[in-house]
């Protein structure tokens, strides 16, 4: 076991380990055929060969959108490739307008989660060619089928680009399978969403406190069940609704669903594409749907989302690591202590425990505790802890940094059998933001950016670059989103010196690939 955590950790500073391939799947070197082929994101309109020269882990040339192209919103992007951590830049974005139609779409999953293990189930998504969902970003508002929503995400990979490259290709379609089977609903927004699908909400007679008509009485005890009591005349009185009540469902907790049920479906569709395709490694996944006046920012990762309007800074995300996520991660491994095969101990301590401290008091804390106490060492916790490290060298099972994403089902602890996956969950964290509520101005913007971003600028340093740049831009130029997106990639990748790439004060710049949304959000105002 020592050798093998040594191993692991060898190679700490660079995260996990190192990845080339361009489609991938669990094993390097696989003669299985690619799902999708890799390249940069679509909306870039980069040929081949500019693709190649992009791969350049000395000048890291910045890419931005073309002049001649135009995203929704008049978006702005732009991205560099990292300075040698990965062959190929393992970065994934997509942009589009997508319709979720309200007819039945054949390649839409059930509507009901699947009891078939993930391992089994039929895919039911094509290889996301010719799915018509794409709309010019001219038609805006409802469309006569469906509705249409915006969407944003950036993917962040690693070990390979692979599941980064299907989810951005796929996510999208997910979202509009799951939005598909409410679409009705949320168009109604006069009525809450029904208890069951197809019922009225005021035909169900036990969310009525004056419903006419005979009934039979009921016992406090029967109504607690839910179940008539003994027989008896019928009555005219109402039945008691404090033992009827329903939750009130918002329709933006509709959204929320699908967006997290899209994310789950799409875990499960990277493992069993990795059956049939080359699919490596796992990503981050951060997405943000506009739909019907509102934001949906889904995050799992730690990658980031802040909205910065009228100089205010509005988080929109949460960062999942092993250090934000340790009680949920030690819960299940005291809960399922085969998944650390007898090798980890799921309690935390300031630092490894050594043997001749057996028998001592030492420092420690499980999932129940946010604060320290002390306990008797033993034996048992010599093993090597679950979470070790701190800040961005924290490490799940000596492995990971991250703990939320998509993929990786495949991936081990170095030279064991103990498989990551269990503890990695792909469910995101989703924030709503409601557009209508503000008239918002042309500065006023919502920035995506992967951790190469954030790891080395802080919020108020990306405001700060972001207001200060599109101050100085002509607020007609629709180009401006986009240089802006490039002054934040740069400011982040800093100018290569003989130290390395270095930024202001002379701190390090960000060596990992960093890709950069910037949506001005003043056009959410101008949908009908």
């Amino acid at each position: 076991m020592l050798t093998r955590v040594k191993s692991a950790v060898a190679g700490f500073m660079g995260g996990i380990m190192t990845g080339g391939s361009s489609g991938g799947g669990g094993n390097n070197g696989s003669e299985l055929p690619l799902k999708f082929p890799y390249m940069r994101p679509q909306f870039l309109g980069l040929s081949p060969d500019e693709i190649e020269c992009s791969a350049d882990h000395i000048a890291r040339p910045i890419l931005i959108l073309k002049e001649t192209r135009r995203l929704p919103w008049a978006t702005g992007y732009a991205e560099v490739i990292n300075a040698g951590k990965s062959a190929l830049n393992e970065d994934q974005a997509c942009c589009e307008v997508v319709v979720a139609r309200r007819r039945p779409m054949s390649y839409c999953p059930p509507s009901t989660p699947s009891k078939t293990p993930t391992a089994k189930r039929r895919n039911s998504l094509p290889n996301g060619e010719g799915l018509g969902l794409r709309m010019e970003h001219g038609m805006l508002g409802e469309d006569s089928e469906g509705l249409v929503f915006h969407y944003w995400a950036l993917f962040d990979g690693h070990a390979g680009s692979g599941a980064a490259v299907v989810a951005s290709r796929l996510l999208q379609h997910h979202i509009a399978c799951q939005l598909q089977a409410v679409i009705e609903i949320l168009r109604n927004l006069a009525s809450l969403p029904p208890t069951i699908m197809g019922e009225e909400p005021d035909n169900n007679p036990y969310l009525q406190g004056n419903t006419p008509g005979p009934h039979r009485g009921l016992t406090r005890a029967a109504s607690l069940r839910g179940a008539t009591g003994p027989s008896g005349p019928p009555s005219s009185t109402p039945p008691p609704p404090r033992f009827f009540t329903e939750k009130k469902i918002q329709h933006e907790s509709l959204v929320i669903g699908a967006i997290e049920n899209a994310f789950k479906e799409m875990d499960a569709q990277i493992e069993k594409e990795k059956q049939a395709y080359n699919v490596t490694g796992g990503c981050t996944a951060l997405s943000v749907v506009y739909l019907l006046g509102k934001l949906y920012v889904g995050n799992a990762g730690d990658s980031r989302a802040i909205i910065i309007r009228n100089n205010e800074i509005i988080p929109m995300s949460t960062e999942f690591t092993p250090e934000s996520e340790r009680q949920r991660l030690q819960f299940l491994g005291f809960m399922q202590p085969h998944l650390l095969g007898n090798e980890f101990t799921h309690l935390e301590f300031p630092r490894r425990v050594q043997r001749k401290e057996v028998g001592k008091r030492m420092l420690y804390r499980d999932f129940t505790m946010k604060g320290w106490a002390y306990k008797t060492v033993e034996d048992e916790d010599l093993k090597f802890p679950l979470i070790y490290g701190e800040g961005k060298k924290a490490r799940v099972l000596a492995t990971i940094g991250v703990t939320r994403g998509l993929g990786d089902h495949d991936l081990k602890v170095h030279d064991s059998n103990i498989y990551i996956k269990p503890f990695l969950s792909c469910c995101p964290e989703v924030k709503v933001y409601n557009l209508m509520h503000y008239e918002h101005g042309a500065d006023d913007v919502l920035v995506m950016g992967t951790d190469g971003l954030w790891d080395v600028l802080s919020n108020q340093e990306v405001a700060e670059a972001v207001t200060t740049f599109l101050a100085n831009c002509d607020p007609d130029d629709l180009h401006r989103y986009t240089m802006a997106a490039q002054d934040l990639v740069m400011r982040a990748r800093g100018v290569l010196r003989d130290r390395g790439w270095r930024i202001t004060n002379e701190r390090l710049g960000s060596g990992d690939d960093i890709s950069v949304f910037i949506i001005p959000l003043m056009y959410g105002n101008r949908q009908p």
